[in-house]
């Protein structure tokens, strides 16, 4: 803990997004999918996706951007596909709401989808990936954003960060999960590096005039740029398609659009797969499970981490030691109170 930040237990931090969420109008069932997905992210020591989104979700609500307590409206497309209706709020409602039946027919049928339309996604997917592995599912999942990124080759905005996460359950271990942007870094870690001062690094934007920048404000009026080039390129690309106009929703670029200049989170869509091990191998499930630890502790025993191995650790540490809170963020977010 520095001079600028302050030590808070999670008890504490949690019910403060609680009474920010509630002083906003938001219903009983929005408060408890936000705040657990919030405190996930900052649980976890990833701050980006903390409660400083608190700011995001607040600002897209008073831009007339987002519902505060619209119900979640689930229909059965078909034997393997779900459809969840956001309603236009924020997504982690309509996620919690849609897991239970996704869940029963990945078991029924060894495979199944569900989309989330009409949602305001803010958070990390590790959040949502977890929650299946926790089922014995395998799990993927992605979605568009706003316009923030140039394609490989051009200067001009066009996809968003596109995320993408994949989740595979480890009996008696933490499940192994990667959860990374399309883009060579996510927006919100553009925005901290902004709110802090200090430099972001060579390739992760560009200016306006499309000049590299490792200034955050220039990045942020500029283009972020995709990881590893056309490849990153290829799957944010990708992305649009299978979590855009698949599943009947906005590209980063209509969901800019949809913003008018509002400065509202993303409105889009969200496709999430989940696949059941049982229904692929029967009564060799466990022994192709064995299989995979197999590929696990040859990555490990060679020096090598795990994806997610620096979260699981640190979600330990701070439910002993708490959190550290920037001090301007917290000013920041008990403003919202008033």
């Amino acid at each position: 803990m520095s001079a600028d930040t302050i030590r808070m237990q999670l008890s504490e931090l949690d019910t403060l997004c609680r009474q920010v969420l509630s002083r906003h109008g938001f219903s009983l069932a929005h408060i408890d999918a936000i705040t657990t997905t919030l405190m996930r992210g900052q649980v976890d020591d990833c701050a980006s996706h903390g409660v400083y989104r608190l700011l995001g979700l607040i600002g897209t609500l008073q831009a007339g951007k987002a519902s505060p307590d619209a119900e979640p409206v689930i229909k059965d497309q078909a034997p393997a596909v779900l459809r969840v209706d956001a309603g236009g709020a924020f997504a982690p409602l309509a996620f919690s709401r849609g897991l239970p039946r996704l869940i029963e027919k990945a078991n029924h049928c060894g495979i199944a989808a569900m989309a989330i339309n009409h949602c305001v996604h803010f958070s990390a997917l590790w959040v949502e990936i977890e929650a299946i592995t926790s089922a014995g599912l395998v799990g993927l999942a992605c979605n568009p954003a706003h316009a923030w990124v140039a394609p490989a080759g051009g200067t001009v905005p066009l996809f968003g960060t596109n995320p993408f996460a994949f989740g595979w359950p480890r009996p008696g271990a933490h499940p192994y999960v990667f959860d990374f942007a399309t883009s060579a870094i996510a927006r919100g870690d553009i925005e901290l590096h902004r709110r802090s001062g200090e430099p972001i690094p060579q390739g992760w934007a560009v200016d306006a005039a499309g000049n590299p920048t490792t200034d955050a404000i220039e990045a942020l009026n500029g283009a972020m740029l995709t990881f590893g080039g056309h490849k990153g390129s290829a799957l944010a690309t990708m992305i649009e398609l299978i979590a855009g106009p698949l599943i009947g929703d906005l590209t980063s670029a209509e969901s800019m659009d949809w913003d008018q200049g509002a400065g509202g989170l993303p409105y889009h869509g969200e496709l999430i797969i989940a696949l059941d091990p049982e229904r692929f191998l029967g009564s060799e499930t466990a022994q192709y499970l064995q299989r995979a630890e197999k590929l696990f502790e040859s990555i490990v025993n060679q020096g090598a981490r795990l994806p997610s191995q620096r979260r699981f650790e640190a979600r330990h540490r701070t439910a002993r030691e708490g959190v550290d809170i920037p001090s301007q963020l917290l000013t920041d977010i008990r403003a919202l109170l008033n």
